[in-house]
C-alpha cells in the first residue's frame, strides 16, 4: 500500500504490510534451496551425492552442504538468492522484536539477539562451504542449528497475546524441528564415526528436514503480523496519520521522526523513546544480576557439597577399612545450630547469611593446602557452614529456592560435563588436573558482594517473604525431613553428573556398535531432561500450582522410572534414567514447599540430613561390604536402598487416605521466570555443543599401523586420586600416551558412586587421544570397576561378574577387537584379595574358561590377580595359564605380586614395567606383541621360540620403548616414571620361518 501527498514529493511516504515481508522471506529461502537442489540433481547428481566413505549407488540423495556448497552453477544461484533473502530475513527479526517487546521481560530481547547471530551465522556456512573450510563450516553450521532452541522456544513463548494459533502452529512445527535432531545425530555418528556405507544418505533427509521445518517456523510470522495489522511506514509520520492508512493498525515508522507533540497525539504510533528504553534497561539490569548471583552461589553450595565426600574417601580408600575420616560426613548436620534461637534468628538476616556463605568459600580455597588431611578439615568446616544457609533459605522461600537450587545443580553437572567430569572448582582439582578454583572464587566472591548489597525490594517482595514463611498450613515435622533428605541424597547420587545415569545402563558392545549410550556423547541428553523437569517446576511455582506435582500419579511415574533405571539396561534403562531425571527436578518445588511447611527448620532440616547420611552410607556398604562393619546386610542390595530413597518421599504426595494438605505457593515473577528459562536454555545449547564438539574429528588409529604391531598394558589406578589426594586423569593420560598403548586395561576405576564425586575418569584420555572404551561393570554392579581401552574396533564385549561368594565383587571385560583384520580377544579382570583364596580360585577358574573358549582366537589377558608366578593350585597362577591355555609374558619374572600380561596366539616382542611415581600404588606393565600374517596362526610355539631374548638393536625401531623412560628415581624417566625392576625394557626376537 503506498499513498503520495498532494502537496508534492517531500511529504511522500509509503506504507508495506509486515506480513508481506515475511512472505518474502519464505519465498526466497524455499527458492534458494529447492533450486540448488534442482540444479544439483541435474547437472551433477552423482557428483554431490559422493561423499568419504562411499558413493553411488550406497549413497543416492544429497546433503544440504554437497548441494549448495560443491559446485556451479548451483552454488552460485544459491548464494544470489540467499543474499536476497537476507534483508528479509533480517527485518522479520527485527519486526518480531517490535512487536513482541516487553517491559516485563527480556525474553524478546534474547529471542532478537539469538535470531541475528543465527542470521549472521547462516551466512557463515554459506559462504564458507565445507569444500572450503569444513571445520569453520560445521562450526556455523551447529551454531546456527544450536541458536534454533532460545529462538524457537523464546519465540513460542513471546508470540502475542492475540494469536494463539501461531503459538501452536510454532509449537508443533519446533517439536518437529527438534525432533529430527535425534536421528540426524544417530546418522552422523553412523557415517562419521563407524563409516557405514549410506547412512549419510539418511543423515541427509533429515538435514533436508530441518531445513523445511526452519523456514516454515519463520513462516509463521507472516501469520502473528497479519493477526496484529502489523505495518511498516516509510516517509513522513504526519502525512501517514493524515492519509488513508488503514485505522486501528501498528506502525512502524522509518525516517522523519515526529515532534514528541505529534508522538503524544497519535495513539496508533508504537512510540518509545531512547531515554524511556535506557530508563527501562536500568531498572531491569538489577533483577538480572541478582539472580545470576543467586545461581551461582547454588553452584558453590552443589560444588562444596559433593566434594566433601570424595576428599574424606580418600583415606578410607588407603586404608580399605574405615579410617575415622567418615566422621566428616557428619558436618552435613551442622543445622543442629539452628536449635539455638539466636543463631537461627541470626541465619535469618542477611548479615547471617552472607558470613556463613563467605566461610564455606574456604572449601573452593582448600585447593591451596597440599594435606589431604589438612584439605578435608576444610571442606568439612566448609560444607558445615555452607548448609546453614541453604537450608534457611529453602524454609523461608522454598518456591524461588527450588528453582535456583535445582539450575546450581545442574551448572555443577554442565561443568562436569565439559571439565571431562570434573567440577572445575572442587578443592581436589587444582590447574594441573583440570582446576579453575581462582576463576571460581573470584566469581563467587562477586556474587555474595552483590548478594549483600542487594536491595531489599529486589528478588522476591517483603510481602512475598512473608508468605513464603509462613504456610498456610503446616506439616509434622518428621514428615518434611523424610522426603527432603531423601531427595538431597537423589540429586547427588543420580544426577549430579549427567554421565552416571549411563554408567548405570552399559553393557558394551555388540556387532561393533555400542549397545547404549556413550557417556561423552549422550550425556547432554540427561542435562536436558533435567532442564525439561525443571521447566515443570517452574510452571507450577509461576502459577501457584505446586499442590498438583503432589498427585500420587506424580509419584508412580517416579517409582516406575526408577525400576526401569535398576532393572533394564542399554536404551531401555537409560530411558527409564531420564524419565526420573525428569520426575526428580520436577519435584523440586514439592520437596522443599513439603518441608518449609513444617514452620520448624531445626528438626526438619537436622533429621533431613541425618536421613541422607544414613542413605549415603547405605550406599556405600553395598559395594565395600568387604571393608565394613554389618556389610553382609547390604551386600549388593542396591535394589533396598531405591526402595528405601522412594519410600521416604511418600509424605510429600497426597494420598487419599491421609487427606489432602493444603499449602501456600508464592508465584515467581516474570522476570525469575524469563531468567530461568533463559538460563535453561544456555545449558543445554551448551551440553549440546560440548557433545557435538567431541564427536570424533576422524576414525581411532593405532600408534603404528601398518606393522600389525600391538602394545597393551594394564594399570590399576586407585579410584583416579593419587598418593596426593587429587584429581589423577591427565597423568594417567600422560603415562598412556607416552607409552604410546594401542590397548589399555584399567583397573579400580568406576566412580559414579557419590564417594568418588560421581566421576569418569576416561573422559581426558577418550576425549584427547581418541580410544573406544568399555567402561565396563557399571556401578549398580557394585565392584570396584574395569575399563578397557582400545585404539582398534570393538566387536562385541561381555561383562563378567565373577564368582564372589564371600569377599568383594570381581568384575571382568571380555572384548573382541578388530586388530589389523585379526580377532583378538582381549580381558581385563580384578580378581579378589588374597583373605578370600575360596573366591579367587573360582575366579581363576571362570577366567580361564573363558580364555579357553576363546580359541583359536589370540588372547591377551591384563589382570589383577594376586599370586606369586609359578604358585600351584588352589592359587590362580596355574589355573590361569594351564586351564586358560595361555603363556605368562615372561615367566622368568619372579618379582611380581597383582598384575600380569597373559597371552596366546601373537608374538611377543617386548616387555616393560614402569614405575608408579606418586599416581597410584601399582606400577605399570606393558607388553607389544605382532600378529601374524591375517588367516595364519603362530608357526613356533615352543618354549624355546617365545624366549629367544634380544636387544632392542636385533629388532626394527618400532617395537622399541620410548628411551626417554630410562633412569630411576634420582635421574631420568618421564614425570616421576621409569622403567624399572630390569631398570630396562625386555626384547624378544621373532622366531625364523614366523609369518607376520
Amino acid at each position: 500500500m503506498t499513498s503520495k501527498d498532494k502537496d508534492g514529493p517531500s511529504n511522500g511516504h509509503y506504507i508495506l504490510k509486515a506480513s508481506s515481508i515475511a512472505r518474502a522471506h519464505t519465498i526466497l529461502a524455499y527458492t534458494a534451496f529447492t533450486s540448488a537442489l534442482a540444479l544439483g540433481l541435474l547437472l551433477h547428481y552423482k557428483k554431490i551425492v559422493k561423499n568419504g566413505i562411499a558413493g553411488y549407488p550406497e549413497e543416492w540423495f544429497p546433503s544440504v552442504s554437497a548441494t549448495i556448497g560443491d559446485w556451479y552453477p548451483e552454488r552460485n544461484v544459491f548464494q544470489i538468492v540467499i543474499a536476497l533473502t537476507s534483508g528479509p530475513r533480517i527485518a522479520l527479526v527485527s519486526l518480531l522484536y517490535f512487536l513482541q517487546r516487553s517491559n516485563e521481560s527480556s525474553l524478546p530481547a534474547i529471542v532478537f539477539v539469538s535470531g541475528i547471530i543465527r542470521t549472521l551465522s547462516c551466512g557463515g556456512w554459506v559462504y564458507i562451504t565445507s569444500s572450503d573450510d569444513h571445520d569453520a563450516h560445521d562450526i556455523f553450521m551447529i551454531t546456527y542449528i544450536v541458536l534454533n532452541l532460545p529462538w524457537m522456544v523464546g519465540g513460542i513463548y513471546s508470540t502475542t497475546k492475540k494469536c494463539p494459533s501461531v503459538r501452536r502452529k510454532r509449537s508443533v512445527i519446533a517439536s518437529a524441528f527438534f525432533l529430527a535432531i535425534v536421528p540426524l545425530v544417530y546418522f552422523f555418528i553412523q557415517h562419521k564415526v563407524y563409516r557405514i556405507p549410506g547412512a549419510y544418505t539418511h543423515y541427509s533427509f533429515f538435514e533436508w528436514g530441518l531445513i523445511f521445518f526452519d523456514v516454515l517456523y519463520d513462516a509463521c510470522a507472516e501469520e502473528e503480523f497479519r493477526l496484529n495489522n502489523l505495518y511498516v511506514a516509510i516517509g513522513d509520520l504526519k502525512s501517514v496519520n493524515g492519509s488513508a492508512a488503514p485505522t486501528q493498525v501498528k506502525y512502524i515508522h522509518i525516517g522523519g521522526s515526529p515532534s514528541r507533540h505529534e508522538r503524544s497525539e497519535s495513539p496508533k504510533i508504537r512510540s518509545h523513546p531512547a531515554s524511556n528504553w535506557v530508563a527501562s534497561l536500568v531498572s531491569l539490569h538489577r533483577p538480572y544480576v541478582s539472580f545470576t548471583s543467586d545461581l551461582y552461589l547454588s553452584y558453590i553450595f552443589w560444588s562444596i557439597f559433593t566434594s566433601l565426600i570424595p576428599t574424606l574417601f580418600y583415606f578410607s580408600v588407603w586404608e580399605l577399612a574405615i579410617a575415622g575420616s567418615e566422621l566428616a560426613l557428619f558436618s552435613t548436620l551442622s543445622p543442629i545450630w539452628l536449635s539455638i534461637p539466636t543463631i537461627l534468628n541470626w541465619a535469618h538476616t542477611r548479615g547471617g547469611q552472607t558470613i556463613m556463605r563467605l566461610l564455606s568459600f574456604s572449601g573452593v580455597a582448600a585447593y591451596i593446602l597440599q594435606s589431604p588431611l589438612h584439605r578435608l578439615f576444610l571442606v568439612a568446616f566448609a560444607t558445615s557452614a555452607a548448609m546453614i544457609p541453604q537450608v534457611v533459605s529453602w524454609a523461608d522461600n522454598p518456591g524461588y529456592q527450588s528453582i535456583t537450587t535445582g539450575l546450581g545443580l545442574m551448572l555443577s553437572s554442565l561443568s562436569k560435563h565439559v571439565n571431562h567430569s570434573n567440577n572445575p572448582v572442587w578443592p581436589f582439582i587444582d590447574e594441573r588436573s583440570g582446576g579453575y578454583n581462582k576463576e571460581g572464587l573470584l566469581l563467587a566472591f562477586l556474587a555474595l558482594y552483590e548478594f549483600f548489597t542487594r536491595p531489599d525490594e529486589e528478588g522476591q517482595s517483603p510481602e512475598s517473604e512473608k508468605n513464603a514463611a509462613e504456610p498456610v498450613s503446616t506439616t509434622h515435622w518428621l514428615l518434611g525431613a523424610l522426603p527432603l533428605g531423601s531427595f538431597i541424597f537423589i540429586l547427588h547420587s543420580l544426577v549430579a553428573d549427567p554421565s552416571t545415569l549411563i554408567a548405570w545402563s552399559w553393557t558394551g558392545y555388540e556387532n561393533g556398535r555400542p549397545r547404549g549410550p556413550l557417556p561423552h556423547l549422550h550425556g547432554s541428553l540427561t542435562l536436558l531432561c533435567q532442564s525439561i523437569g525443571l521447566l515443570i517446576a517452574l510452571q507450577a511455582v509461576t502459577r501457584s500450582k505446586v499442590p498438583l506435582l503432589a498427585n500420587p500419579l506424580w509419584f508412580v511415574f517416579g517409582s516406575a522410572c526408577s525400576y526401569v533405571m535398576y532393572t533394564y539396561r542399554n536404551w531401555s534403562g537409560y530411558l527409564g534414567g531420564l524419565g526420573l531425571a525428569i520426575f526428580v527436578m520436577g519435584s523440586l518445588p514439592l520437596i522443599l514447599h513439603n518441608a518449609s511447611s513444617t514452620r520448624a527448620v531445626f528438626k526438619t532440616s537436622f533429621t533431613a540430613m541425618l536421613v541422607y547420611c544414613l542413605l549415603a552410607l547405605a550406599n556405600v556398604w553395598t559395594v565395600a561390604y568387604a571393608f565394613v562393619p554389618g556389610g553382609v546386610y547390604l551386600r549388593e542390595r542396591t535394589d533396598l536402598v531405591i526402595m528405601a530413597q522412594m519410600a521416604c518421599l511418600v509424605p510429600a504426595f497426597e494420598w487419599p487416605a491421609l487427606g489432602n494438605r493444603q499449602s501456600s505457593a508464592t508465584a515467581l515473577t516474570s522476570t525469575i521466570s524469563s531468567c530461568t528459562r533463559t538460563a535453561l536454555a544456555l545449558m543445554s545449547i551448551v551440553a549440546m555443543l560440548a557433545s557435538l564438539y567431541r564427536l570424533p574429528a576422524t576414525p581411532v588409529q593405532p600408534f603404528r599401523p601398518g606393522h600389525r604391531i600391538l602394545r597393551a598394558g594394564i594399570w590399576t589406578i586407585h579410584f583416579g586420586i593419587d598418593n596426593e589426594g587429587r584429581d589423577s586423569q591427565r597423568r594417567v593420560m600422560n603415562l598412556i600416551k607416552g607409552m604410546e598403548l594401542d590397548v589399555v586395561g584399567l583397573l579400580e576405576t568406576d566412580l559414579h558412586r557419590t564417594v568418588y564425586g560421581n566421576r569418569d575418569l576416561t573422559r581426558v584420555i577418550i576425549e584427547d587421544m581418541g580410544y573406544n572404551v568399555d567402561l565396563g561393570p557399571g556401578p549398580n554392579s557394585h565392584t570396584w570397576g574395569a575399563v578397557l581401552l582400545s585404539k582398534f574396533p570393538i566387536i562385541n564385549s561381555t561383562h563378567h561378574l565373577l564368582p564372589s561368594p564371600h569377599g568383594e565383587l570381581a568384575p571382568a571385560i571380555e572384548a573382541v577387537l578388530d586388530v589389523y583384520g585379526t580377532s583378538v580377544t582381549v580381558i581385563v579382570s580384578h580378581n579378589g584379595q588374597e583373605e578370600d583364596p575360596l573366591d579367587r580360585e573360582l575366579q581363576s577358574k571362570e577366567l580361564a574358561r573363558i580364555m579357553s573358549e576363546a580359541y583359536p582366537r589370540p588372547v591377551i589377558f591384563l589382570g589383577y590377580v594376586v599370586t606369586r608366578p609359578h604358585a600351584p593350585r588352589p592359587n590362580p597362577y596355574q589355573i590361569l595359564v594351564e586351564d586358560g591355555n595361555v603363556h605368562d609374558v615372561d615367566q622368568e619374572d619372579h618379582d611380581r605380586w597383582c598384575e600380569y600380561i597373559l597371552y596366546r596366539g601373537l608374538y611377543r616382542t617386548s616387555y616393560a614395567r614402569i614405575s608408579r611415581s606418586t599416581v597410584t600404588d601399582t606400577e605399570m606393565q606393558v607388553a607389544q606383541f605382532v600378529l601374524p600374517r591375517h588367516g595364519r596362526g603362530v608357526t613356533n610355539d615352543t618354549e624355546s621360540a617365545r624366549y629367544l631374548r634380544s636387544r632392542k638393536e636385533g629388532l626394527p625401531p618400532q617395537h622399541w620403548f620410548p628411551m626417554a623412560y630410562y633412569g630411576n628415581q634420582r635421574w631420568g624417566g618421564v614425570n616421576g616414571h621409569f622403567y624399572h625392576v630390569f631398570d630396562t625394557p625386555l626384547y624378544y626376537a621373532i622366531p625364523e620361518g614366523a609369518e607376520i
